[in-house]
């Protein structure tokens, strides 16, 4: 470095970050391949929605996932993160469909072939748009291998695994109750149901008992569904009705008559402790149906409106209005008791917000509990790992409970369900009355002929499987499964998946089984839960509460570097994140303290040419932050093996802001200005530091540390130190215990600590900046008076020290710091106002003292300790404990200055 070289004051990230980006993919750094003396270290990442922009969720997910795979690429392993997206059923469908008909079509106009070429038009025009998104956030993914659940080698994937599990009897058709919504006309799995509290009635209704007068009186939510009762249940130990078991009532509003039944299911402190039986609209009475061979009549039709199996009153009405209809026609007839307020959970859509609909249909199931019992054991048995280890208990909780998984959709937009029916077959049993049917054909391809019948006429089931039928495969069918491959064997099974707790059913359990049933091998080893992301106040984020900043206009103003380091700066591990677009200043702080401190040293390296240093040749505090530095190192390294990433940034944080920049910079500030050997060792030590900090914070912050990396590498000198051609294809940092140096250092630890009690007493007297004063030190330790005498240039640099002097006798008007067996007087005669400081030091006194009796009388208070909640009586008992210490300290003072 023959001359120092000029860089622009001021970082600015826009003419930084795409240069970079353009710069990685260029030279294939994301691109990972099967390299046998390499360990490989694989991710999938969780395939986002075609039909999903940037949220601030993705950024602190794929944040993290980035983080990981620099840091193990850096680290020698074959780092394979593999990209993609997600065809989402439901979702997709519903906004194709919705701009369709703003052009006054439909999908039964266009029909179904029709509809498919729409579908995929809109996939190739919109459903890259958060892949491009990600790819501004600065995410290292290998985009050879992006992959997308709807193309042609996860397609295979999905039908191979239908047709083994229909094979194996894991797969069945049967008519059940499904969560179904009106508004997608679909069935849902019960993962996809979100419940919501509601504010409603339950009604008593007065069912008449048959060839009687009297009448018994049933309390319902959902009146509407009335019309498909076939029963009537009480509990068999319920001694107020064991009389009317096996006795009929009449149904209000019809003609038909009910049986009255005895089931356990039955609370008898439930309204009346009678209660309406509707199999074909309640999954609880469908349950009760089997057990007692109840009809199954079902009333509304797959829009959620009343069909020909109710009362011709009501057929054609919207569920809300029938329902309206019913209780006034109650009310007329004096069937309707009495009215009471309500609270119940109600079932929602998860993608169109629409009150669900219980209702009983044929769809296609996968027996879960074959496949669960493995997957719990793996968890049990820390052969995948979760963190936070909390989230174990709700995963074996759920999968202890598990029901069969209803995987069929009445969409169009999926991959259909690789099931065929011989058509001719079907007509024939139809004309003569007899079940002459040809069982169903589950094939990977549309069959020529009926193997039954050698019939020719096949169509296929018109239902399409659930989107996560095919995301459960993705940790191996995005590596070329059920093909044998290099990539399979190689990179499978992946080991980190980073994934929000919200999916752990619908996507994290699944995979396991998954992985566990085709590859009999877990999908990963390591589970990390991200964080939720919320606003400054706690909320959701959302578009409706105009609280959701979009992370594009984020990096627009502060950077991708300051974002990602700020979102993960804020999540500590399993805590939701509070999030506030202002709150990125943490991050843009860091890169203008980063790219101002290598201008500093980029400044004084005139005439300088790297070459490493001897250990004999380090000065004390060049081996201080050389152990410091390793330090970092080890810790950085046991956190990220211990996936605390929040930890991890604080460390490098702390490291660079306060030790490297605040301490050693300014330390060694003296040694600069000079030409001595001493001088070179100093500027050694600042680039090696410099350069091993980067390399620790690349996998956070990839932009910035990459244009200093190549800033540095551009100088002359030794290139062993940047001999990589990208900062994040170069080694990362290990631990050097030859740069331990735990005696040698105490020293400068000494002086450190004399500055900061120098600095806290000028603080706390209001002595003016700039003037100096003399310190008067009494020990019996004649080594810290040198140690202290050798470090007068930064004392006086640092803490406006211009003298050090010998303790004769203790001198008037000073303030004295005890510290590791010395005293230091600090001499204010002359320097501040004695009388004035005096004063204010009294009146901050009796101020404090206010405080701390105000404190106290709420400690001492049996009411208030007893009634307020835990954590305000903590906060006050640390602002009373603080406020004690601050008056010791002012008394302290006020000692010193009379």
């Amino acid at each position: 470095m023959t001359e120092h070289m000029e860089i622009q004051k001021i970082y600015n990230p826009k003419t930084i970050e795409s240069k970079w980006y353009k710069f990685w993919e260029e030279k294939g750094f994301f691109h990972a391949k099967v390299t046998r003396n390499k360990k490989p270290y694989t991710i999938v990442i969780p395939p986002p929605n075609i039909t999903g922009i940037l949220t601030l969720g993705h950024v602190l997910n794929n944040t993290i996932q980035d983080i990981f795979i620099r840091w193990k690429r850096m680290a020698g392993y074959e780092a394979c993160w593999i990209p993609g997206t997600d065809h989402a059923g439901i979702a997709t469908q519903n906004v194709v469909e919705k701009s369709l008909a703003e052009k006054g079509l439909t999908k039964e106009k266009l029909g179904r072939e029709e509809f498919i070429k729409k579908m995929w038009e809109w996939k190739e025009q919109y459903g890259g748009t958060i892949i491009k998104q990600l790819k501004y956030l600065g995410t290292s993914c290998d985009w050879t291998r992006e992959r997308f659940t709807m193309d042609e080698g996860l397609s295979f994937a999905v039908r191979r695994v239908f047709v083994e599990l229909y094979n194996k009897g894991l797969i069945y058709k049967g008519k059940y109750i499904v969560n179904w919504c009106p508004r997608c006309r679909t069935a849902l799995s019960d993962d996809e149901v979100e419940y919501r509290d509601h504010d409603g009635n339950l009604w008593y209704v007065k069912y008449p008992i048959a060839d009687s007068s009297d009448s018994v009186t049933v309390a319902t939510t959902r009146p509407e569904t009335m019309l498909g009762d076939t029963a009537v249940a009480v509990n068999p130990s319920d001694e107020r009705y064991k009389d009317l078991i096996n006795k009929e009532v009449v149904l209000p509003l019809t003609d038909r008559k009910i049986r009255v039944i005895a089931d356990n299911f039955v609370d008898p402190q439930f309204g009346t402790g009678i209660v309406k039986v509707t199999p074909a609209h309640d999954p609880n009475d469908f349950q009760i149906g089997l057990r007692h061979n109840l009809r199954q009549i079902t009333v509304m039709d797959e829009t959620g409106k009343m069909n020909e199996n109710a009362p011709e009153q009501y057929r054609g009405l919207d569920r809300y209005e029938c329902r309206k209809k019913i209780l006034d026609d109650l009310e007329s007839q004096g069937l309707l008791l009495k009215t009471e307020k309500h609270t119940n959970a109600v079932g929602h859509c998860y993608r169109c917000n629409t009150v669900i609909e219980p209702y009983l249909s044929d769809q296609w199931f996968v027996k879960m509990k074959p496949l669960a019992q493995k997957a719990l054991e793996v968890v049990l048995d820390k052969k995948i790992k979760f963190y936070p280890e909390r989230w174990v208990k709700v995963y074996q909780h759920w999968m202890e409970n598990i029901r069969d998984w209803c995987i069929s959709r009445q969409l169009w937009w999926g991959h259909r369900i690789p099931v065929y029916y011989c058509v001719a077959s079907n007509a024939k049993s139809s004309k003569e009355g007899e079940n002459t049917k040809c069982p169903p054909i589950v094939s990977m391809e549309h069959p020529d002929r009926c193997p039954n019948c050698s019939g020719t006429d096949i169509v296929q089931d018109s239902d399409v499987l659930d989107t996560w039928f095919s995301s459960w495969l993705w940790p191996f069918s995005t590596l070329g499964w059920p093909k044998e491959n290099e990539d399979l064997k190689y990179f499978y099974p992946t080991n980190t998946l980073v994934t929000g707790p919200d999916i752990i059913f619908f996507w994290v359990a699944r995979m396991i089984m998954s992985g566990l049933e085709f590859m009999d091998d877990v999908p990963f080893r390591d589970v990390y839960f991200t964080s939720i992301v919320r606003d400054i106040k706690g909320r959701k984020m959302s578009k409706s509460l105009g609280n959701s900043p979009d992370p594009l206009d984020i990096i627009d103003e502060y950077g991708a570097d300051a974002l990602r380091f700020t979102i993960v700066y804020l999540a500590p591990t399993g805590q939701d994140v509070l999030f506030s677009k202002e709150k990125c200043e943490i991050g843009r702080n860091l890169c203008n303290k980063i790219w101002n401190a290598t201008r500093y040293i980029l400044m004084n390296l005139e005439g300088f040419s790297y070459s490493p240093v001897e250990n004999s040749k380090l000065a004390n505090m060049d081996k201080w932050i050389l152990n410091e530095y390793n330090l970092l190192a080890k810790n950085v390294h046991s956190s990220l093996e211990r996936f605390n990433i929040n930890e991890t940034v604080r460390l490098i944080y702390d490291f660079f802001w306060s030790k490297f920049c605040d301490w050693y910079i300014e330390l060694t500030k003296p040694k600069l200005s000079t030409d001595s050997p001493e001088k070179v060792v100093c500027q050694t030590v600042l680039v090696e530091v410099l350069v091993g900090t980067l390399k620790l914070l690349h996998p956070i912050m990839p932009f910035i540390t990459e244009e200093i990396y190549q800033l540095l590498k551009s100088q002359p000198g030794d290139k062993n130190l940047l001999s990589a051609e990208s900062i994040m294809v170069s080694p990362f940092p290990e631990f050097d215990e030859k740069k331990i140096f735990p005696e040698d250092i105490k020293e400068v630890e000494l002086i450190i600590a004399v500055i900061q009690n120098i600095r806290t007493l000028r603080t706390e007297l209001n002595v003016p900046p700039k003037k100096l004063f003399e310190i008067i030190v009494r020990t019996n330790e004649e080594n810290k008076i040198s140690i202290l005498e050798k470090y007068l240039p930064n004392l006086r640099l640092m803490a406006k020290v211009d003298k050090i002097s010998r303790y004769s006798q203790k001198p008037l008007h000073s303030a004295v710091i005890v510290l590791s067996g010395m005293e230091i007087y600090v001499i204010l005669e002359g320097i501040i106002d004695i009388e004035k400081e005096t004063a204010r030091l009294k009146k901050t006194e009796e101020e404090l003292n206010a405080r701390l009796r105000s404190l106290n009388s709420k400690l001492e208070n049996e009411k208030f300790i007893t009634n307020a909640p835990k954590d305000q009586v903590e906060k006050i008992k640390l602002y009373s404990k603080e406020t004690q210490e601050n008056i010791t300290r002012i008394r302290n003072r006020l000692a010193s200055l009379q």
